[in-house]
């Protein structure tokens, strides 16, 4: 999922899935709410349609983890894509980043 302006005339974001090569979500107010829309459709679908749930591994509760360039975050799910574990991580921003899992640390 890739977010872009809308093409609705509005100044608001969209989310484009190039799988389908259409829009999932246009008319969100802003560029956060979008990317975290778009994380959330990548947890749901990959290029070939729903993602098996054995491929989906939710954290409960969210668990604080760091990476090597940059400090720490909170990990809340992880993902199987193309046979590698991506970890999705907020950081205090609130901004959202796939890592690879083998990338990332607990604390």
């Amino acid at each position: 999922m890739t977010v872009r302006p809308s093409d609705d005339g509005y100044k608001t974001f969209g989310v484009w899935d190039s799988a389908v090569n259409g829009w999932r979500a246009t008319r969100i107010a802003n560029e956060p709410k979008a990317r975290e829309l778009a994380s959330d459709l990548d947890i749901r679908y990959d290029a070939h349609g729903p993602r098996p749930p054995d491929a989906i591994r939710h954290v409960h509760p969210c668990q604080e983890v760091q990476h090597p360039t940059w400090s720490t975050g909170e990990l809340d799910v992880s993902i199987r894509n193309n046979g590698e574990w991506l970890g999705r991580v907020r950081d205090k921003n609130g901004h959202i980043t796939w890592i690879p899992g083998t990338d990332l640390r607990p604390l």
